[in-house]
């Protein structure tokens, strides 16, 4: 069986993390508001994990509703 693989979304801050949490939450997207894993940034703060193949589905209903600074793989 493979292993689920996951995209992490970084916010410029907790703000900008808790808005996108709302907007997943009413268009019923899967994710989960996580703590930045620490081998991406030392910083405190939180970040929105999702599936792997729900990508593009988070990045279409984000567009110009808040702003990410990257989008990586775990």
């Amino acid at each position: 069986m493979e292993e689920q693989r996951y995209i992490v979304f970084l916010f410029p801050s907790v703000s900008y993390a808790l808005k996108a949490e709302k907007i997943l939450k009413a268009a019923v997207i899967a994710h989960k508001l996580i703590p930045v894993p620490r081998h991406i940034s030392s910083d405190c703060g939180v970040c929105v994990r999702i599936t792997e193949d729900k990508q593009q589905d988070v990045e279409r209903e984000l567009l110009g509703k808040v702003e990410w600074d990257k989008v990586l793989l775990l």
